[in-house]
């Protein structure tokens, strides 16, 4: 006697089948691209865009050995517009791995979306306060720094230097405000005053003037892009640096400020967990191939942007292109197994770095550039202060 199922008993038998079946490795790669390309930001989105690609052509145009589809959105540095790729980027694309984003107010938006849906993010450039302690989460990553980190070797410097009187200056945003907060973390002296300033001013004449009447020994600003470039152009025509130690965070004494800014910046000290001479395989070929590619020296946001597309490289082959599987991907992100051109480097319980902190200067090299030389490191395998508030392992 023969049997036949009831077509919906048969329906659902399939359904159970298909749900037992092995997961199988993905014919492409699926990653929404969205940083801030245009604007007085812009200059940061490019450099991680740049960074990123470069690794790619190193893994033959493929990452984790299958094919790549890269869909890169300017985020305008409007929050709204940011939120409306973010969705395109979940729905109709249905990206595995979202990265990208430079700004905190641009990242803060989006990833609520994001995350709910078990995608992957990963940051190349901002990591933000609200995602290190308490509200870490298992498919949020940070490839680059903990916003307070790279301030705070700052602070710990200065304290050592013996310098008293600090006055802060910081654009009014999330990560403005983390920045200030990082520097006063390790700093042992005095805050004259700290001061925030709208995102995107550029004339920062009133500023100065009421800095240099409360007369600190130096000043320490976190001013992304445009800004800092202008402050730092002002600062020097009015002749403060003869009596006011400047003291920036890497990214504000980066080839992306040298370039406009030029001598004025000679002698700055900034702190970094990366330079251009770190002298590792790796980073030799990112740099001289940087270079060779865009005829510039990267910046740290190119290494940053670099270091994203390698690790998800990793992740890919380690999980043999079952991108699918979101667990073992993300175990594999977890990993980190891939050589950074910052050297050490390893994920915290929160999937934020553990890496070194260095003092940075910038002078001369031998070829007559104005650009940044590593002078030796503050901060040895350094872990951000929220790990402790992170629940997971």
């Amino acid at each position: 006697m023969k049997f036949r199922l009831a077509r919906p008993v048969a329906a659902l038998l399939a359904s159970a089948l298909a749900l037992c079946a092995p997961v199988q490795a993905a014919d492409t790669l699926r990653i929404g691209f969205l940083t801030t390309l245009s604007g007085p930001g812009g200059a940061l989105g490019v450099d991680i865009r740049d960074g990123f690609n470069l690794a790619v052509k190193h893994a033959g145009g493929k990452l984790g050995g299958i094919n790549l589809d890269l869909q890169v959105v300017d985020d305008q540095l409007k929050p709204d517009v940011a939120k409306q790729a973010a969705d395109r980027f979940l729905q109709q694309h249905k990206s595995h791995v979202i990265t990208g984003v430079v700004f905190t107010n641009i990242l803060l938006p989006i990833l609520p979306s994001v995350l709910e849906t078990k995608t992957v993010y990963i940051s190349p450039n901002t990591g933000p306060n609200d995602y290190a302690g308490p509200k870490c989460n298992p498919y949020f990553f940070v490839a680059s720094w903990q916003s307070e980190d790279i301030p705070s070797a700052m602070g710990k410097f200065v304290s050592e230097r013996g310098i008293k009187n600090v006055y802060l200056i910081g654009a009014n945003y999330p990560g403005g405000r983390e920045n200030l907060s990082g520097f006063k973390r390790l700093y042992k002296g005095n805050i004259v005053d700290e001061v925030y300033t709208p995102m995107n001013q550029l004339d920062f004449s009133v500023d100065l003037a009421t800095m240099q009447a409360k007369k600190p020994e130096a000043v320490f600003i976190f001013l992304p892009g445009g800004m800092g470039i202008n402050f730092i152009k002002q600062f020097t025509a009015a002749g403060l640096g003869k009596n006011i130690q400047l003291l920036v965070p890497g990214y504000s004494a980066d080839e992306d400020t040298i370039k406009p800014v030029g001598e004025a910046l000679l002698g700055t000290i900034n702190t970094s967990h990366w330079g251009h001479d770190f002298d590792n395989p790796q980073n030799r070929k990112f740099v001289a191939d940087f270079e060779k590619e865009y005829g510039r020296l990267p910046t740290m946001y190119a290494s940053q942007g670099y270091d994203t597309a390698m690790l998800i490289d990793s992740a890919v082959r380690k999980v043999k292109g079952n991108v699918e599987d979101k667990e073992a991907f993300r175990k594999a992100l977890k990993a980190a197994d891939f050589k950074s051109v910052r050297g050490a480097f390893k994920f915290n319980n929160n999937q934020y770095p553990i890496q070194d902190y260095y003092l940075r200067v910038v002078r001369k090299d031998e070829k007559g550039r104005i650009t940044n030389r590593t002078m030796g490191k503050i901060l040895t395998a350094h872990q951000d202060s929220f790990a402790s508030q992170c629940k997971m392992q």
